[in-house]
């Protein structure tokens, strides 16, 4: 390997023309530098993404976003992918995957199905979803490993024959470690987690996907993405006092809805960016989820270049700074919408109950919850999780629970802390913010997701008890924190959550209202001020990685025919080449349809690898509007009421293929493949809604199934959960051409409405082949 400064010496030696100097043909190459410390082998080339974007730039004759330069620089044939926003689709060939240990299972299933021996890109798995929040960190990762051990045993046998690392339960999430190690500026990575833009706060395009999408990628196959439209948000002014950047993401959140972002890339630029650290840019990107964004990016610069040599990359950030004019956007490059933020006029926000988009300054909650008749005395307050939990954000917080300590206060309300991995746990530990948080209340969590996606074992309350409960996670959807649909959870910074946690009301304004201390006297909390990154290096912890090793051939991966946690993939059924008729209808959904009411979490995650299993859970979470009621629909056959998943098995057994009607942004939230894989299990055939999240409607078609629109939303009032649906004109089945679809009323009468899609051509073979596993076997086999 050549140092970059070294060859950057004699090339501007060579083009100055003052002297000639003879240079071996090796140093004429610019420098070959690892995507990561686990890969040594595995290069970062920015030469191809250079070559595709000017190839792009040619063709499209005008100036490129940040997004398009990655994006387009990834594209499998550059020179004749059609390119238009919003319309066309286009085949990537993506670096890396990231997979945590809930959705790796049901990916691994699938590559193992597949029959291919090896990963064709760097790919690691994470194990950070199975851990639950009980009594502490130490005791929780014990038992996690007990429990779990059957899992994370076929998991890391599976990375090691497949060529796949293994992060040990206790390592971190998933999203903390990609930025630490894996993501860097210009990356291509899919991961399969919703939150995985996280890794566009280093300047990557970082993807969450289902399942099937990594195995695709894994495989070797270009991955097929619609070519995203670009929301810029241009940030001017500074960051200061007790706003911080969760708070640009709350008020992005507000202004753009769940559904905002739906098809689009959001693209951060303008002066105000160089005011946030590389963490926060993380935490800004992570939360972008929570608008149905494809992703969200930061330029590089200076405060990336810094978390890079931080973390033990610099040789990264040297690298970066040759290909900077890749990395920013062009001058003059135009945006489908445009969204400006000055950053020293925003005020800190907290956002919910229910939903992630329901924003309010910290200023107003108080009064706005006694109106609304929310709780306003807090139970628990929680910090962490993947969205907030850097070394910056564990500063902050302890900046704050230091004031308070010296005026001998401690917090009113339980507290958690979710160090975001073994690295940040480590450092904190170090430092002392662990103590400080200690001592104010606090109980130190394993390095995991925990309460944050439902895998918390919450004594506190009873389920059904009305509470509140303020976070510094990403997502607060009905009943998805601790199963209790009548908690009321609040989604702010960690610093918010540290104050207010004091507090113990969403009535305390931190920036203008007093506390008590215990002298009887009264003071006021100041701003928190931390360090962004340790003045030493990181302390790395423990070692918890397993590399994989470099011939797995002879490593067995053991899948027991008895086992209740994992269960080998059976092919799901081609298309017979017919029209759907008279499918009954399995239940119309009324309202908000996320992936946790689909698929639920918590518990259920223990049966991820298992699909009969968790097709228990099918939809135990959505409101049946024909009584109002959750996890209760009728059996069209027997006339009877009774749970979602009972009736769908009934009715796969009676060999009656069936349809689900859903409302707005269907299927939002969580890239939870197993929403798509559990009605295509139990003989649903036909989703219909008015929209469909981007993540979800992509994992319906790779499993076989129809994820179709209403051409005219009002249409979903025509149809009512007594119908029969028959779905019409599928033998032409072409991009771009609705379907019909035929209502059969109990009366007799019958209407028919059209039906929109967004299938390709590839996809339609997705769906005539029965999924797009299926598929990618029939090519193999035909290209022998």
């Amino acid at each position: 390997k050549v140092p970059v400064l070294i060859l950057s010496f004699f090339q501007h030696a060579l083009n100055s023309g003052v002297r000639r100097y003879h240079v071996a043909p090796v140093l004429c190459q610019r420098a070959k530098v690892a995507m990561s410390h686990f890969e040594p082998n595995e290069y970062i080339n920015y030469e191809k993404l250079e070559k595709n974007i000017n190839i792009v730039r040619k063709r499209l004759d005008r100036p490129l976003t940040l997004s398009e330069k990655i994006v387009y620089g990834h594209l499998d044939d550059p020179a004749k992918q059609e390119i238009e926003r919003g319309k066309t689709y286009l085949r990537l060939r993506p670096d890396r995957v990231a997979m945590q240990d809930a959705t790796a299972q049901m990916a691994m299933l699938q590559f193992i199905s597949s029959g291919l021996p090896k990963v064709a890109v760097p790919s690691t798995i994470h194990c950070d979803h199975l851990i639950e929040a009980q009594s502490g960190g130490e005791k929780d990762l014990r038992r996690a490993k007990d429990i779990n051990q059957e899992v994370y045993n076929f998991l890391a046998t599976a990375g090691a024959k497949y060529g796949v690392g293994f992060w040990k339960p206790g390592s971190g999430i998933i999203h903390q470690i990609i930025l630490e190690n894996y993501s860097y500026p210009g990356v291509m990575l899919i991961g399969t987690d919703s939150h995985t833009p996280n890794g566009g706060g280093l300047g990557g395009i970082c993807i969450g996907v289902g399942g099937a999408d990594a195995v695709d990628v894994m495989a070797g196959i270009p991955w097929e993405l619609k070519c995203p439209k670009v929301i810029g948000v241009k940030l001017t002014g500074k960051l200061s006092g007790w706003t911080s950047p969760k708070d640009v993401i709350l008020k992005v959140a507000g202004i753009l809805t769940v559904k905002g972002g739906t098809g689009a890339i959001i693209e951060y630029h303008g002066p105000g960016v160089d005011s946030i650290s590389c963490t926060g840019m993380a935490t800004i990107c992570n939360m972008g989820a929570e608008i149905g964004a494809t992703t969200s990016i930061f330029p590089y610069n200076e405060r990336m270049k810094k978390y890079l040599g931080k973390t033990g990359r610099a040789d990264i950030a040297t690298l970066a700074d040759e290909f900077k004019q890749h990395l920013v956007p062009d001058s003059g490059c135009q945006y489908d919408q445009v969204i400006e933020i000055n950053l020293s006029e925003l005020k800190p926000h907290i956002n919910g109950p229910f939903t992630p988009d329901l924003a309010h300054p910290v200023s107003d909650i108080g009064a706005v919850a006694e109106k609304e008749g929310w709780p306003v005395d807090i139970r628990v307050g929680l910090i962490g999780s993947c969205t907030n939990s850097s070394y910056e954000d564990m500063g902050r917080s302890a900046a704050v629970a230091k004031q308070a300590l010296a005026h001998g206060l401690k917090c009113k309300s339980k507290f958690t802390i979710t160090p975001g991995s073994e690295q940040i746990r480590a450092t904190i530990e170090r430092d002392g913010y662990a103590k400080i948080l200690r001592e104010v209340g606090g109980l130190v969590l394993a390095n995991a997701c925990g309460p944050c996606i439902g895998q918390w074992d919450r004594k506190d309350i009873k389920k059904g008890e009305k509470n509140t409960i303020v976070t510094s996670y990403n997502r607060n959807f009905t009943g998805r924190n601790d199963a209790n649909p009548e908690t009321h959870a609040f989604v702010t910074s960690p610093e918010i959550v540290t104050a207010l946690s004091i507090a113990g009301t969403l009535k305390f304004n931190p920036e203008t209202d007093y506390l008590t201390g215990a002298d009887g006297k009264k003071f006021k909390l100041e701003a928190p001020d931390a360090d962004e990154l340790p003045k030493l290096e990181f302390d790395p912890g423990q070692d918890t990685y397993q590399y994989p090793p470099k011939d797995g051939s002879g490593q067995h991966v053991d899948v027991s025919p008895t086992s209740q946690r994992l269960q080998l993939l059976e092919p799901f059924d081609k298309w017979d080449g017919k029209d759907l008729e008279d499918m009954l209808i399995l239940i119309k959904v009324k309202g908000k349809c996320t992936t946790d009411h689909i698929s639920a979490a918590g518990p259920w995650l223990k049966f991820r690898g298992h699909l009969d299993n968790i097709s228990n859970n099918l939809l135990i979470g959505a409101i049946n509007i024909e009584n109002g009621k959750a996890n209760s629909v009728r059996n069209a056959l027997t006339q009877e009421f009774g749970p979602v998943p009972d009736t769908a098995r009934y009715y796969k057994k009676m060999g009656v293929k069936w349809a689900v009607i859903g409302d707005e942004n269907y299927g939002e939230g969580s890239s939870r493949e197993h929403a798509a894989l559990e009605p295509r299990h139990l003989g649903g055939r036909v989703i219909i809604t008015k929209s469909f999240a981007r993540i979800h409607e992509t994992n319906l078609k790779k499993q076989g199934l129809l994820p179709l629109t209403f051409a005219d939303p009002a249409d979903y009032n025509k149809i009512h959960p007594v119908d029969k649906l028959s779905i019409v004109g599928l033998k032409d089945f072409a991009p771009g051409k609705p379907l019909k679809c035929i209502i059969k009323h109990p009366n007799g009468s019958q209407e028919t409405i059209m039906l929109n899609h967004t299938f390709n051509e590839s996809q339609i073979e997705w769906f005539q082949a029965g999924s797009a596993l299926n598929r990618m076997k029939e090519l193999q086999q035909k290209s022998g």
